[in-house]
């Protein structure tokens, strides 16, 4: 991973564990009439931070029936009186009064939930990150006060991460709650398979987990693996397909070395079989090269995703999964597990209660 070390008087976690522990807090949060400190987000450029707070927003709107309203404020474009609004004259011309910036436009009804999010707050100078102290603490600046319904996340980069970054003044650091958000192959793979990333990222990442993220803020690399440039490829690949022909585009976004690691392993899907004959029961052999077993996996879960399959093709799959090796047979229907309403197509189907069976302690 990186050889950048993370602040270590605060826990570490992955998107995974993040969302597990903040949705049931945030959940809590809107049934209670208790003010819920904020949450500051640290972590290397591409890092997730960003997918993170919109994940737990996207999942809390869909486990409460609520609206998921998320108000991005980049503060490092804020002059510190842009938070407070622009002041104006009474009526009577006699004193003044502030009108209200579009960040306190929410909705404060009970079906929505607001974000606000000030991101990139460590890359503003210390004047303007003052003035999201009154922000922070009593969730108001002036006479501006946010609705009960919203939650304030923070989010920046470490100056030990050679970014745009100043330091947090200590008084803003004691208002807010600290983590740092740690890259991890199995948590970004989850979110990964359900935005329909490309099979070949995916099995690759699964083969090369070291390449998911490698940032070194010693490095001159002006390109490199992170979640976010992994991303771009895939928007690279979703416009043209065609590896070689979009190569250098790829080199430029997350490097050249690990630009010819991931376009050899994408060569190695010449060598796969086709998953159509493996669901319609034509293909019984299983490829025993790592590489091949990582990609056909992936393809595997692909295949899921974009097809409908009929129960026979169903446990068609179950049965050539349970003949693979069993790292990869786990692997294969972890990955499955993940897709959004897979177990409700295993109703009646033998073969899976004999692969739970056979894989209890590892799919369960």
């Amino acid at each position: 991973m990186s050889n950048t070390t993370f602040q270590t008087n605060i826990p570490s976690m992955d998107i995974d564990t993040f969302m597990s522990t903040m949705v049931p807090m945030y959940k809590a949060f809107l049934k209670s009439d208790r003010k819920l400190p904020a949450i500051m987000l640290w972590g290397a450029p591409g890092v997730g931070k960003s997918d993170a707070i919109k994940q737990i927003a996207q999942q809390l709107a869909e486990t409460t029936n609520r609206k998921a309203h998320v108000t991005d404020v980049r503060l490092l474009l804020f002059n510190p009186v842009d938070l407070r609004g622009i002041p104006t004259a009474d009526e009577k011309k006699e004193f003044a009064k502030w009108l209200k910036p579009h960040i306190f436009n929410m909705d404060a009804s009970e079906e929505v939930v607001n974000f606000l999010v000030l991101d990139e707050i460590t890359a503003a100078p210390q004047s303007v990150q003052a003035a999201a102290y009154q922000i922070v603490l009593d969730r108001q600046i002036g006479e501006h006060k946010l609705p009960d319904n919203c939650v304030i996340i923070a989010a920046g980069n470490r100056i030990t991460d050679k970014s745009v970054a100043y330091s947090m003044p200590k008084a803003l650091c004691n208002r807010l709650t600290h983590i740092n958000i740690e890259p991890k192959q199995e948590a970004w793979k989850k979110w990964a398979i359900n935005a329909n990333i490309d099979a070949r990222i995916i099995g690759f990442l699964g083969f090369k987990p070291q390449t998911l993220f490698s940032f070194d803020a010693g490095s001159q690399d002006q390109a490199y693996p992170t979640p976010r440039t992994w991303e771009m490829v895939d928007n690279y690949i979703k416009i043209n397909n065609n590896i070689e022909a979009i190569r250098g585009l790829i080199e430029g976004t997350i490097g050249v070395g690990a630009t010819a690691e991931f376009v050899a392993f994408c060569n190695t899907y010449g060598e796969l079989p086709n998953v159509k004959d493996i669901v319609d029961g034509k293909y019984k052999d299983h490829p025993t090269k790592p590489d091949v077993c990582f990609a056909l996996q992936a393809a595997i879960v692909n295949y899921f995703i974009n097809n409908k399959l009929s129960e026979q093709q169903l446990r068609n799959l179950i049965v050539y999964t349970d003949g693979m090796q069993p790292e990869f047979a786990i692997l294969t229907i972890k990955d499955l597990i993940n897709v959004k309403n897979f177990y409700k197509k295993l109703n009646n189907i033998p073969e899976w209660d004999s692969f739970v069976e056979k894989y209890i302690d590892y799919v369960c």
